[in-house]
C-alpha cells in the first residue's frame, strides 16, 4: 500500500519537525524543505499529494509559487501558511486553503482524519 506524501516547505525547523512527527504518526510519508528554491525541486522529486507552503521564506514569498505549482501539479492539495495575518485577499487559479500560524492539532485532526 502506498502512503500519502506530504511536503512541508517552511524555514522554521522546529515547526517542520513537529509537523513531520504529526503526519508520520498518521501514516504519511513526509518530506521537508526550508526555502522557496527547495519547493519546485522537491515537488518534482517526491511527487507529494499534499503541500504545506509557508509564505515568508528566507529567499522570497512562497505563495508566489502557487500558480506555477498548480499548472505543474493540478491534483496537489495546497495549504498556504503564514504567521502574519493576511490583510489582502489571496487569489489564485484554484481554491487553496490558507491557515494562519500557530496551527492547532485539532484543526489538523479535523482536516486530515
Amino acid at each position: 500500500m502506498n502512503k500519502s506524501k506530504v511536503l512541508i516547505i517552511d524555514d522554521e525547523l522546529d515547526y517542520c519537525l513537529i509537523m513531520k512527527s504529526y503526519f508520520e504518526t498518521k501514516g504519511y510519508e513526509v518530506f521537508l524543505g526550508y526555502t522557496r528554491k527547495d519547493c519546485p525541486r522537491l515537488l518534482k522529486e517526491k511527487n507529494p499529494d499534499i503541500l504545506l507552503l509557508d509564505n515568508n521564506l528566507p529567499d522570497g514569498r512562497g505563495w508566489e509559487l502557487v500558480d506555477p505549482i498548480i499548472k505543474e501539479h493540478p491534483s496537489l492539495k495546497i495549504y498556504l501558511i503564514s504567521a502574519y495575518h493576511q490583510t489582502e485577499p489571496f487569489t489564485t487559479s484554484r481554491d487553496v486553503t490558507i491557515w494562519e500560524k500557530p496551527i492547532s492539532f485539532s484543526l489538523l485532526d479535523k482536516t486530515f482524519s
